[in-house]
């Protein structure tokens, strides 16, 4: 049976999306990942856009919240906030006896500039996160891909 993780940030709609991904692809054998927000948005295109340069299409994922992830009663393994430290405060309580995590990352939605510049920046908090959940998944998985 697959380990629970879930990652959360304030919109789900990038970070959190991104280190589920990427879990997922890595790591899928040995981790179910889930991510969610404290404030559901939208995807963010840019995201999406750069996921899709190294092959991983999320273009039909939805949002969801914290609170509708309590309401299932599901319990994880790891819960992994990848917002900034103040963010993450905002966090609630899991059941279960997970291990919390933080790994703050910079907020994609918070950048400015031309859509080539906010790209490039993408790029680098997307390679920035697959490095980290590589790290995490070599610490963790018993069979990685």
């Amino acid at each position: 049976m697959r380990k629970r993780i879930l990652f959360i940030c304030v919109h789900n709609s990038a970070r959190s999306q991104m280190a589920a991904a990427f879990v997922s692809r890595l790591c899928g054998e040995e981790f179910e990942a889930q991510s969610a927000g404290l404030e559901p948005g939208r995807l963010n295109p840019v995201v999406v856009e750069s996921l899709q340069e190294i092959g991983i299409d999320i273009s039909a994922n939805r949002t969801q919240s914290v609170d509708d992830v309590l309401r299932t009663g599901q319990t994880f393994a790891y819960v992994v906030t990848v917002c900034s430290e103040a963010e993450a405060e905002g966090c609630p309580y899991f059941p279960g006896g997970a291990n919390r995590l933080h790994w703050p990352f910079p907020d994609p939605s918070k950048l400015t500039g031309s859509h080539a510049e906010k790209l490039a920046r993408v790029r680098e908090i997307r390679d920035e996160i697959r490095r980290k959940v590589e790290a995490f998944c070599e610490e963790q998985c018993c069979i990685c891909t």
